[in-house]
């Protein structure tokens, strides 16, 4: 059985006190217990790893683990501004995002890339969350599916068998911070293609890669998302923010 999980992405936002409480008011609706046979993550800006690192541990959080929201495709080396996924390690994080659909279209990220970067954060002892998904016109022009299996074809491509040790992240962008949610079977039906075509490739891969919706997840539709057969959990944006929030999508 895959385990659910429930990542939250915070993007540039958070502030040391926001941040306190946020942790603090996560670890006590955690104190009654979480469901069973679930993982869940946060995924602070960089400068905030050590803080949110360091109050997961005073609070005792086993259920909660730290994620980045990138890291470099390279080992060490002069890359101003860059982040090693060995330093990612050494905060203490578990998970790294790469490929967000922020990272392909503000930074002109490509599948190669992305790929590298997996490789790395693997390499690292940590595991990638390898984001995918079509734009709105990718998706009203009929193009989704050939899309997203194109993306998916690159990981395959570079990574192999170890694609099983990865989670993959859906998130059609055109539902991204817009105001549009894809209906739970939409996602599902997306889910299923990915899941199928790595079947294609190896269907003890399939059977092991996470595969989480990352499209506007909220309290109100994550119910219904995760009761679907292919959807994993969830990569949440904006909802993850509000620390009640992310509570209600972990206990969804």
């Amino acid at each position: 059985m895959r385990p659910l999980i429930v990542i939250g992405n915070w993007k540039m936002n958070g502030n040391l006190a926001s941040n306190e409480d946020w942790i603090k008011t996560v670890a006590r609706g955690m104190e009654s217990g979480m469901p069973s046979g679930r993982k869940f993550a946060v995924c602070p800006p960089f400068p905030y790893l050590t803080q949110c690192a360091s109050l997961i541990k005073e609070h005792s959080l086993a259920f909660l683990s730290l994620g980045a929201q990138d890291a470099s495709a390279d080992i060490a080396g002069a890359y101003t501004g860059e982040v090693a996924a060995s330093s990612l390690k050494e905060m203490g994080c578990s998970y790294v995002i790469v490929g967000h659909s922020e990272r392909r279209q503000l930074h002109h990220e490509v599948d190669e890339l992305v790929a590298a970067k997996a490789l790395q954060v693997l390499d690292s002892g940590m595991t990638p969350i390898i984001c995918v998904g079509e734009t709105a016109d990718e998706r009203n022009s009929g193009r989704a599916v050939e899309v997203v299996r194109g993306q998916v074809a690159k990981q395959l491509t570079v990574l192999q068998d170890r694609l099983a040790d990865c989670l993959i992240a859906y998130e059609p962008v055109w539902a991204i911070g817009t105001g549009k949610v894809a209906t739970a079977q939409v996602a599902q039906d997306m889910h299923r293609a990915i899941r199928l075509q790595l079947a294609e490739f190896d269907e003890d891969v399939a059977s092991h890669v996470g595969i989480l919706y990352g499209g506007s997840v909220k309290p109100d539709n994550a119910v219904e998302l995760f009761a679907m057969p292919d959807i994993d959990g969830g990569l949440v944006g904006g909802a993850s923010l509000d620390p009640q929030d992310f509570l209600a999508i972990c206990k969804a």
